[in-house]
C-alpha cells in the first residue's frame, strides 16, 4: 500500500524552513557564526554570483525533506545572492554549498558532529571547517577523489576557494582576507569606520586649517602688493610734480638746479 507521504508531488512535499532551535546555545558561538557570515558577505558583496548563509535548512535531495542539514555557515559559489527560506540542491543548479563552517558549544555531542561530517562528504562540501571557541581548536577537511580528508596542519592554513588565512595562536583564532584585512566583529568593524572617519575629519580640519593659512598669506601678500602699487604711485606722482615744478621755474627764468 502506497502511504500518503509516498503518494504526494514533488511540488507538494514540504520543506520545513525551521526546526525551532536556536541558532546558537551561547553568546560566543553566536559571535563566532555572526563574524565569519559577516565577513564573507562582506568578502564577496561585489559579486552576484556567490550565495552566503548562515543557519539556513540545506535539503540536498529532492523528495527527500528529512536529509537535511543547517550549517552554521556556508558558501554556495556560481548561485545568485536573494532570499531563500532554505536551500533546495536542485533548486540551485545541482550546486552543493563548496564551504562549511561549524562552531562548536558545549551541547554539540561526537556523534552529532559526525554525522554532520558525514553528511558534508556525501553531499559535496569541498571544504569543512570547525571551530570550537571554547578550546581554541580549529580544525579542517578538504575534498579530494577519495573525498573529505583532514588537514594535517591547519595554522596558516589557506582556503582554496576562498583564499582566507587562518591563524591560530594558543590564544585566539584569526581570520584574514585575501588582501590582508583581518575578519572583525560587527562592533570592532564600527569602531574602525568611527576611527577613520575621525581620522578623516581631523584631516578636512588640517586642510580647511591650511587653506585658511594660505588665504590669509595670499591677503597679506595682496595688501603687500598694493601697499607697494601705492607707494610706487605716490613716488611717480611726487616725481612729476618735481618736474612740473622745475618746469615752471625754467619758464620764470630760474635753474632749479641751482636752487639749494
Amino acid at each position: 500500500m502506497v502511504s500518503q507521504l509516498e503518494s504526494l508531488t514533488n511540488s507538494e512535499i514540504i520543506y520545513p524552513e525551521s526546526d525551532g532551535q536556536p541558532m546558537a546555545n551561547n553568546t560566543e558561538q553566536f559571535r563566532w557564526i555572526v563574524v565569519i557570515e559577516q565577513n564573507l558577505e562582506w568578502l564577496y558583496a561585489d559579486d552576484p554570483n556567490v550565495f552566503v548563509a548562515a543557519d539556513l535548512f540545506w535539503y540536498p535531495v529532492q523528495g527527500k525533506q528529512n536529509i537535511v542539514n543547517a550549517p552554521d555557515v556556508f558558501v554556495a559559489f556560481g548561485r545568485q545572492k536573494g532570499k531563500r527560506g532554505s536551500y533546495q540542491q536542485w533548486n540551485e543548479g545541482g550546486v552543493a554549498p563548496q564551504v562549511v563552517f561549524e562552531i562548536l558549544s558545549p551541547s554539540n555531542s561526537l556523534d552529532e558532529m559526525d554525522r554532520k561530517l558525514l553528511f558534508y562528504e556525501r553531499y559535496g562540501v569541498e571544504e569543512y571547517y570547525i571551530y570550537n571557541p571554547e578550546n581554541n581548536q580549529l580544525r579542517g577537511w578538504l575534498r579530494d577523489e577519495d573525498g573529505l580528508q583532514v588537514i594535517a596542519s591547519i595554522a596558516g592554513w589557506v582556503s582554496p576557494r576562498m583564499g582566507i588565512r587562518f591563524e591560530l595562536s594558543t590564544e585566539k583564532l584569526d581570520i584574514f582576507r585575501p588582501d590582508g584585512n583581518q575578519f572583525f566583529s560587527y562592533v570592532e568593524t564600527c569602531q574602525l569606520l568611527e576611527e577613520e572617519q575621525q581620522r578623516t575629519e581631523a584631516e578636512r580640519q588640517r586642510a580647511e586649517t591650511e587653506r585658511q593659512r594660505a588665504e590669509t598669506e595670499r591677503q597679506r601678500a595682496e595688501t603687500e602688493r598694493q601697499r607697494a602699487e601705492e607707494a610706487e604711485n605716490s613716488l611717480q606722482e611726487e616725481r612729476r610734480r618735481s618736474q612740473l615744478l622745475a618746469e615752471r621755474l625754467r619758464q620764470m627764468g630760474i635753474n632749479p638746479d641751482e636752487i639749494g
